[in-house]
């Protein structure tokens, strides 16, 4: 028998990357909704889960799995039929991997420094050297295009295309050329618009 997937999300978090990826592979799951703004992360039921009080979370079966890019990489690895990620003898799987980890080695604590006005620490102990060449590396993999690793669109595409939407939003990423066509690449995509609306759907119902 298949275990069961959930994924624990909150409409406009990190967890909607998460759930375009599950539309992406076509996977059931259960979706289990937070209400960040009462909190619910931090319930005593939820903390019981996972106790960072984060989102998303997967649970599939008995085994959970938190933080995003392990979750991405989980379930692209879990559907390979769907093509989301390079398998293991893929010359590709060694660039989707460097990506899936830049994002969260590098990118995430260099804007979070950014939107804190945080100095960032010495260069040789920050984790992502320096703002401007971080930007510089990812701008530079966009510029080659269409996707991070060229024709291929993966579940890497899905976790920064998710990111820089925000990002760019909140002025934290320029608006470079690059970016910007890259965005309006991945926003073109009908599972990327069918959870935009959807979440738009559940804010909705949180905030009556």
């Amino acid at each position: 028998m298949e275990r069961t997937i959930t994924l624990f999300h909150a409409p406009h978090s990190r967890s909607g990357a998460a759930r375009i990826l599950l539309e992406e592979l076509g996977a059931p799951y259960a979706l289990e909704v937070l209400n960040l703004k009462a909190n619910e992360t931090r319930s005593p039921a939820y903390l019981e889960r996972n106790p960072m009080g984060k989102v998303p979370a997967v649970l599939h079966g008995d085994a959970l799995v938190t933080e995003q890019v392990a979750i991405m990489i989980y379930l692209a690895d879990l559907f390979p039929d769907a093509g989301l990620a390079p398998g293991l003898d893929d010359p590709l799987r060694g660039p989707y991997l460097r990506w899936m980890a830049f994002h969260g080695a590098c990118f995430e604590p260099a804007v979070i420094d950014l939107a804190l006005k945080r100095e960032p620490a010495p260069l040789s102990m920050s984790p992502y050297g320096d703002y401007d060449t971080m930007l510089a590396t990812l701008a530079q993999q966009l510029r080659a295009g269409p996707w991070l690793l060229g024709e291929r669109f993966t579940a890497a595409d899905i976790l920064w295309g998710y990111a820089l939407g925000w990002t760019t939003a909140f002025k934290l990423v320029p608006e470079l050329p690059e970016i910007a066509a890259y965005l309006a690449r991945f926003n073109a995509r009908k599972s990327v618009q069918q959870i935009a609306a959807q979440d738009a759907e559940l804010v909705a119902a949180q905030a009556a």
